[in-house]
C-alpha cells in the first residue's frame, strides 16, 4: 500500500462505495482542509517544495494560537494512483522547462471523483514557483478554502437547523442555513442568539439589526461599536457586570460582496470584559436590507479553549454565506468576493 498520512483507508473505502446512481464515478474522499500534494521528490525536498509547504501551512489569521491552514500529505508522482486519486483536494506541481515558459495555475473539477478540486501549478523551474507564491501570498489557501466553503454550504442547504431557520425568518424575514446541532435560542427585540451548547467545540450565532443611516455605517469603528453594544446586554459573562466585547488589537474590516451585493466583514477575536478569562475567534457579515432600510448582521463565534478552532469558525462562516435576503439567489453558493480598494496607484 502506498504511504499517506491523514487520509484514512476507511474514508477512502466509504467514498468508493458512495457512487452516484447515474454514474460510475465515485465521490471524493478525505477530510476537510486536507490536501494531497503531488510533486517531484527532488523539487519537494528543495526550496520550491518548502515554498509550497509554507504556503499551505501558513497560519489561519485571527485565532488565539497558530493553526495551519491545511494539512498536507505528500505523494510522489509515481505513487499517485489508485485510491489516492479520489482525494477531495489535490495539488499537482509540474516543473518542466521544456513544457512551460511561465507559471500558470489551472483548475480541474471532478477529475477523478465527484466533488473534487484538482489544481495544477505549472512552472519552468523551482525559482518560478517560489517567486509566484511569494508574490501571491495565500493564493492557494484561498482557492482551497473556497472549495471547502462551497462543499459545506452545499451540505447546509440540504441539512440545516430548523430552529435557526424558523426564528430568523419570523424575526428578520431572511433565511440562514445553520448547522443542525445549533438548536438552543435566546431572543430580544432586535437580536437572536443561537448556540449548540457544546462542551467541546461550542459554536454560537448572533443575528441583529439596526437602522441604516449612511455609508459610514460600514466602517471598522462603527461596526465594532455596534457589536459591543449588542453583546453587552445579549451575551453576559458568569461574573456580575461581565460581557462579551471585541478584542480591539486583533480585528479587521473587509469590504466585500455577497450574492452580488455589498457586504462588510469583520474578522477578529472576542473576549469577556469584567472577570471571565474567555475568548475566541468571530466573524460577522453586515448587509443592508434595502426594503426595510436597516442593516442586518449575521455573526458566528467560537469558544474552544483546548483544541483547534479553525474548522469551527470556518463552518460558521460557511453558514453565514448561506444567508438569503428576499431578492437573493443561491446559484453561486454565496461566494464572497473581496472588493479591491487599492488597485489603482498613481
Amino acid at each position: 500500500m502506498k504511504p499517506f498520512i491523514f487520509f484514512t483507508l476507511i474514508s477512502l473505502i466509504l467514498g468508493l462505495s458512495a457512487c452516484d446512481s447515474k454514474s460510475s464515478v465515485s465521490r471524493a474522499t478525505g477530510v476537510a482542509y486536507e490536501i494531497a500534494v503531488v510533486m517531484d521528490k527532488v523539487a519537494w525536498d528543495g526550496t520550491a517544495g518548502q515554498a509550497v509547504k509554507n504556503e499551505l501551512e501558513s497560519p489561519v489569521p485571527y485565532l488565539l494560537k497558530s493553526e495551519s491552514s491545511m494539512r498536507i500529505t505528500y505523494v510522489r508522482p509515481d505513487q499517485f494512483d489508485g485510491l489516492l486519486k479520489y482525494i477531495r483536494n489535490i495539488l499537482i506541481v509540474n516543473i518542466n522547462e521544456k513544457m512551460y515558459t511561465k507559471v500558470s495555475l489551472l483548475k480541474e473539477s471532478d477529475k477523478w471523483a465527484h466533488g473534487q478540486a484538482v489544481f495544477y501549478l505549472n512552472a519552468p523551474d523551482g525559482q518560478s514557483v517560489e517567486t509566484y507564491l511569494a508574490e501571491n501570498p495565500r493564493a492557494l489557501v484561498k482557492l482551497y478554502t473556497e472549495e471547502e466553503m462551497n462543499r459545506t454550504q452545499e451540505f447546509l442547504y440540504e441539512k440545516y437547523s430548523p430552529v435557526v431557520m424558523e426564528n430568523v425568518k419570523n424575526k428578520f424575514g431572511i433565511e440562514l442555513y445553520a448547522p443542525t446541532d445549533i438548536s438552543s435560542s435566546k431572543s430580544s427585540t432586535d437580536c437572536l442568539w443561537f448556540s449548540n451548547d457544546a462542551v467541546v467545540g461550542r459554536m454560537d450565532l448572533l443575528i441583529y439589526s439596526f437602522p441604516y443611516t449612511d455609508h459610514n455605517t460600514f466602517t471598522l469603528e462603527y461596526l465594532i461599536a455596534k457589536r459591543d453594544s449588542v453583546t453587552k446586554y445579549m451575551v453576559p459573562g458568569a461574573f456580575p457586570g461581565s460581557y462579551m466585547s471585541v478584542e480591539k488589537r486583533v480585528v479587521d474590516y473587509f469590504p466585500s460582496t455577497l450574492h452580488g451585493k455589498y457586504c462588510g466583514i469583520l474578522r477578529g477575536l472576542w473576549r469577556m470584559e469584567g472577570g471571565d478569562m474567555m475568548g475566541g475567534p468571530f466573524v460577522s457579515y453586515a448587509r443592508v436590507d434595502e426594503k426595510n432600510n436597516r442593516v442586518i448582521v449575521t455573526e458566528g463565534f467560537v469558544y474552544e479553549p483546548n483544541k483547534e478552532k479553525k474548522n469551527y469558525i470556518r463552518r460558521l462562516e460557511a453558514a453565514l454565506r448561506t444567508t438569503r435576503f428576499p431578492n437573493d439567489t443561491i446559484d453561486d453558493y454565496g461566494q464572497v468576493k473581496i472588493v479591491e480598494k487599492e488597485k489603482k496607484k498613481e
